[in-house]
């Protein structure tokens, strides 16, 4: 794990920092323009120097500032990855991926290079590379270092749109493939989807929340960053089964199966869903004959109009901690009569399956 206990003073700005990184899988860090993001991994790297306090990678420190100790970032053995390339324009491809790779990692080139789809590229030049291309480039080189820990600073956020679809699924694979946790700056809802388990919000220079991405999003704490005023659920669900006739698959959520289209993982693969409130409908008793076959019966929790629309979002309670959402009309809910603590049943209508 990532151990941060410390403050740095910038001028008018000031960092404090006091959390816990996992030491797997994908860390986003989430925040407004100047909410100290940047500052923040510079400190994890060493590119800066805490004013007090002490970081510790997987029981080793890196920094005390008490003790005196401050390991130069060379010695870190951190990653780093920023929002430009900065390839070294007078080597190949190749050469800027073997730029301060140890001997241990000749056997792990290929892999790392297949890996990011760069192999045709090997033989080029920076200057004749797309920004998309240069990016993999450096995602490579800086996995090449065998690194502890990988920091991106917003690694998409010079790419235009086509570029930034280039690279994601790429970045997906890293965070299946490689066992390197990773330290992700972003100001995008969209890469978190994607690619996240962990989120830290930050704000002021100062860690607000830090949790599963499914649980912050259940919190509402990320509606300011939706594009839609529509709540929506994430949810990780293990695949339970494949249809023997049809090309379906079913995961399951709170002992019931939900039905999707054929999903190609192995089973008990976990798959991240979003399912928005307007996609559930509420029945007040099992439908039969439907075509909707998808359905879990549910408690309301609460009723929330929404002044601008007019319609009514209604939490509702699966289990002690699975929420789903619910947005109906005046009218529905008038004709259902449906209030607090009553048991209704939800029709799943539509399912995103969040492409990892």
């Amino acid at each position: 794990m990532l151990e941060l206990h410390f403050k740095q003073r910038l001028g008018q700005f000031s960092l404090n920092i006091d959390t816990i990184i996992p030491a797997k899988g994908i860390t986003a860090i989430l925040g407004i323009s100047g909410a100290g993001k940047t500052s923040l991994i510079n400190v994890i790297s060493g590119l800066t120097h805490p004013d007090d306090g002490r970081i510790c990678l997987n029981g080793h420190i890196l920094v005390d500032v008490a003790k005196g100790i401050f390991v130069v970032p060379q010695k870190r053995h951190i990653g780093y990855v920023f929002q430009e390339a900065r390839l070294f324009p007078h080597y190949t491809v190749k050469g800027n991926l073997t730029y301060g790779m140890p001997k241990n990692m000749l056997s792990e080139f290929d892999t790392i290079v297949n890996l990011l789809g760069i192999t045709h590229l090997l033989k080029r030049y920076p200057s004749t590379l797309s920004g998309g291309e240069k990016q993999r480039v450096a995602i490579g080189r800086a996995l090449l270092t065998n690194p502890s820990l990988l920091l991106m600073d917003e690694p998409l956020a010079s790419l235009d749109l086509p570029r930034k679809k280039e690279v994601l699924p790429y970045l997906q694979q890293l965070s299946r493939q490689i066992n390197i946790p990773i330290v992700y700056v972003t100001h995008s809802l969209d890469e978190i989807i994607q690619l996240a388990d962990t989120l830290l919000l930050l704000e002021q220079g100062k860690v607000t929340h830090a949790d599963k991405l499914e649980s912050i999003w259940a919190s509402g704490l990320l509606y300011p960053w939706l594009k839609t005023d529509v709540p929506s659920t994430l949810l990780r669900l293990p695949l339970a089964k494949h249809h023997s006739h049809y090309a379906m698959s079913a995961l399951v959520l709170a002992g019931h199966f939900l039905w999707l289209e054929q999903l190609t993982g192995a089973l008990g693969s976990q798959y991240l869903i979003k399912i928005a409130a307007d996609d559930i409908s509420l029945v007040t008793c099992i439908p039969h004959k439907s075509s909707q076959f998808n359905y879990l019966p549910v408690i309301i929790q609460s009723l929330h109009a929404v002044s601008v629309s007019g319609y009514i979002d209604i939490k509702l309670q699966v289990t002690e901690k699975i929420i789903l959402w619910s947005r109906v009309s005046p009218w529905t809910k008038d004709k259902l009569q449906l209030i607090p603590n009553k048991k209704v049943f939800a029709i799943i209508q539509r399912v995103t399956v969040i492409n990892r």
